[in-house]
C-alpha cells in the first residue's frame, strides 16, 4: 500500500510538472523580433537562422554576434543597432538554438556554432566588421582564421564559461520533464533579473520591463533548453585558446571591457590585449555589458572615435 502511495504521488508530481511546463509554453506565445529592420532567415545546414538586417547595403558590413546564456539573442545590441545602421550595413542574427532560429534537439556545440559563425561571414558579408559577445567572441576570432573580416570589436571576450564539460548536467536539462521544469527556473523573471543585477548591469536601473519580458518570452520557446543545456553544461566552451588565436591573427582587434566585470574581470582584458597586441577600451561603471549600459560610446569604438574613452593599450 505505501508502495502503491508513493507511487501515485511521484506520478501526480510529475503530471503537475508536465502540465506546469505545458502553461508556461502557451503564455509565450507572440514572441515578435525586437530589433527594428527588415527580418531575413539564412538557410543554413538545415537551419532557418533569423537575422535582422537594416542600413544602406552600399555601407561597409557590420555584424554583431550576441553572447551565449540561457536567453541570448540579438536583442543584446537593442541600445545600438539603430545608431549603427546609420553608418554601417548591419546584419544581426539569432545563433543557432536561440531567439527567432530555429531550436532544434541538437547536441550543441562551440564547433557548430563556430562553424555558423564562419558560414554566415562568408555568405552574408564581406570583408566585415564584426563585434562579437563573451564566449561567441571565440567563436569569432577562430572564424577569422577562415575569411576575410576588416576588424574585430570583441566585448568581454572568453573562452571558458562553466569550467569542465559535465554530460550528466546536459542529459539532466534536456529531459523533457524534470529538465524543461529547470530551465523554467533558469529562465524566470526572477532568474533573468538576478543575473544581470549581479553580472549582467553595473546599474540594474538600465535592465527595463521590455527586455525582461522579452527574454522570458525566448527563453520559454518550444526546444528553448537545448543549446542553453549544452552552455552550462560547458560544451559550448571552444578548444583553442582565445589568447593564442588572436595573436595568430593579422586582424585589428579591438578588446572592449567592463571596469567592474567580475566573471570577465579587467585583469583578463589587460593579459589577453598584450598577448593579442590588441586595442583595450575600459568602460567605466560596467560589467559585462558595457555596449548596452553605454551605448553611444560603444559606438563610438565601432566607428573608431575614442578620443574621449579610456585606452589602456593602443595595440
Amino acid at each position: 500500500m505505501k508502495f502503491r502511495k508513493v507511487l501515485g504521488a511521484a506520478v501526480g508530481a510529475v503530471g503537475t510538472t508536465a502540465l506546469v511546463n505545458r502553461v508556461l509554453q502557451s503564455r509565450a506565445d507572440g514572441f515578435e523580433p525586437l530589433l527594428p529592420g527588415d527580418q531575413r532567415t539564412y538557410r543554413w545546414r538545415g537551419f532557418d537562422v533569423a537575422y535582422t538586417e537594416a542600413g544602406d547595403p552600399d555601407d561597409p558590413d557590420l555584424v554583431l554576434l550576441h553572447g551565449i546564456n540561457a536567453a541570448a539573442s540579438s536583442h543584446e545590441f537593442h541600445t545600438v543597432f539603430e545608431q549603427l545602421a546609420e553608418e554601417y550595413h548591419v546584419l544581426a542574427p539569432d545563433l543557432p538554438g536561440y531567439g527567432h532560429s530555429d531550436r532544434p534537439p541538437l547536441l550543441y556545440s562551440a564547433s557548430l556554432l563556430t562553424t555558423f559563425v564562419r558560414d554566415f561571414l562568408e555568405d552574408e558579408a564581406e570583408d566585415a566588421t564584426v563585434v562579437a559577445s563573451s564566449l561567441t567572441a571565440s567563436y569569432a576570432a577562430l572564424a577569422a582564421r577562415d575569411v576575410d573580416v576588416d576588424e574585430l570589436v570583441l566585448v568581454c571576450p572568453t573562452d571558458s564559461s562553466m569550467g569542465n564539460r559535465n554530460v550528466w548536467v546536459r542529459s539532466l536539462l534536456r529531459s523533457p520533464v524534470v529538465g524543461q521544469a529547470l530551465f523554467n527556473l533558469v529562465v524566470s523573471k526572477a532568474s533573468i533579473r538576478h543575473f544581470h543585477d549581479d553580472h549582467g548591469y553595473y546599474d540594474v536601473a538600465n535592465l527595463s520591463d521590455e527586455i525582461v519580458d522579452y527574454e522570458w518570452q525566448s527563453g520559454h520557446q518550444q526546444g528553448a533548453r537545448f543549446a542553453p543545456a549544452s552552455f552550462l553544461s560547458g560544451f559550448l566552451d571552444p578548444e583553442g585558446d582565445l589568447g593564442d588565436v588572436l595573436a595568430d591573427l593579422d586582424v585589428p582587434t579591438t578588446l572592449v571591457w567592463g571596469e567592474d566585470a567580475d566573471i570577465t574581470p579587467l585583469s583578463d582584458g589587460r593579459d589577453l590585449a598584450n598577448r593579442a597586441d590588441a586595442t583595450l577600451v575600459v568602460f567605466g561603471d560596467s560589467l559585462l555589458l558595457p555596449h548596452v549600459e553605454h551605448p553611444h560610446e560603444f559606438v563610438d569604438v565601432v566607428q573608431g572615435r575614442t578620443a574621449e574613452i579610456r585606452v589602456e593599450n593602443e595595440g
